[in-house]
């Protein structure tokens, strides 16, 4: 058995390969499993059992496929999907099967025990005398994003009692920007610390866009953001110019703000820069909802072997290991 193990923290991938040629595997009995090593997704460990003469009430005539949770949990809801590889090295969807199961303490292994017949494995898909069976983990969590309440009008009375509304200039490449001193703070550290800008009437940032710049100081100000339809087709790049703002100047509702709002645009073709987003800006929640989104119905074999994905891998940090 050799396995590839690609890691995510909420999704695990493994190509669990089987070696019918291997004197050891002709001398299996049925119900005798090969296991695959431990894999970490979402924070637990999991291991993959394959049995290539299946269970006794089949005579050995099918596969069985099954998933076990190693550690100790109360319930942890996890898609488990399993396609195999061509004997072109192509994905085939013809044989695909997916549960979602609520694995815990009690009921911590589940699967197939008819996952395919072996008739059907041999004549199909076996190259070399190898079997290459695809499998993925993802643990699943809320199905939506939560915004805590609105902190304005707390936020907005301090700074009228302790009277440092001073008027400011801000110079966001080469526009001018009219606010008053803003409510994170972060900002307020720049802004009223012992740094040169911070006793300046006017100052210039370069890191930030004039339109991202507006949509964050207005948001300071109302806790709003402007209508989606305003930023026209640039929605989901501002979004996560936002995002990347907002962690910067810990300005936490606006990032959830954004967070959620990637949410709701995701699809396959934005799949992938909003997960980077999500990683590289600190944001887990929103990354915990993608990995949810990978999970569901086709979308895992539409995104898994494009161009995004594998840059995806790249950028997040997914480490790769073959045994």
């Amino acid at each position: 058995m050799k396995q590839s193990e690609a890691k995510m923290s909420g999704a695990g991938f493994l190509d669990f390969r089987l070696h019918y040629s291997d004197p050891k595997m002709t001398d299996l009995i049925v119900r005798d499993a090969v296991t695959s090593e431990v894999i970490s997704a979402g924070g637990y460990l999991w291991k993959i059992y394959c049995s290539p003469r299946g269970d006794l009430e089949d005579r050995g005539q099918y596969v069985s496929m099954h998933l076990e949770l190693i550690n100790d949990s109360i319930a942890v809801k996890t898609t488990f999907q399993v396609f195999l590889q061509g004997r072109g090295g192509e994905p085939s969807f013809s044989h695909e099967k997916k549960l979602v199961k609520v694995y815990s303490e009690d009921s911590n292994y589940w699967g197939w025990n008819r996952f395919l017949k072996r008739s059907v494995l041999e004549s199909t898909y076996l190259s070399n005398g190898w079997a290459t069976f695809l499998c993925s983990i993802v643990v699943l969590g809320a199905d939506t994003i939560t915004v805590p309440p609105s902190n304005i009008g707390k936020d907005l009375s301090l700074l009228l009692d302790r009277k440092v509304g001073t008027d400011v200039s801000f110079i966001v490449k080469g526009e001018t920007i009219q606010a008053h001193r803003a409510r994170s703070q972060v900002f307020q550290a720049e802004l009223f610390g012992s740094t040169a800008d911070s006793k300046s009437p006017s100052i210039t940032l370069q890191d930030i866009e004039p339109t991202t710049f507006k949509a964050m100081i207005g948001f300071m100000y109302t806790d709003e953001l402007p209508e989606d339809d305003e930023f026209g087709d640039a929605f989901i790049e501002i979004m996560q110019h936002l995002l990347a703002a907002a962690d910067r100047y810990a300005i936490d509702r606006l990032k959830l703000t954004c967070a959620r709002k990637l949410w709701d645009n995701i699809s396959e073709d934005t799949f992938a820069p909003i997960l980077v987003c999500a990683e590289t800006y600190n944001c887990p929640v929103l990354k915990s909802r993608c990995f949810d989104y990978f999970a569901t119905d086709n979308n895992l074999k539409n995104i898994i072997f494009t161009d995004g994905f594998l840059w995806t891998v790249v950028v997040t940090g997914i480490s790769t290991a073959c045994c």
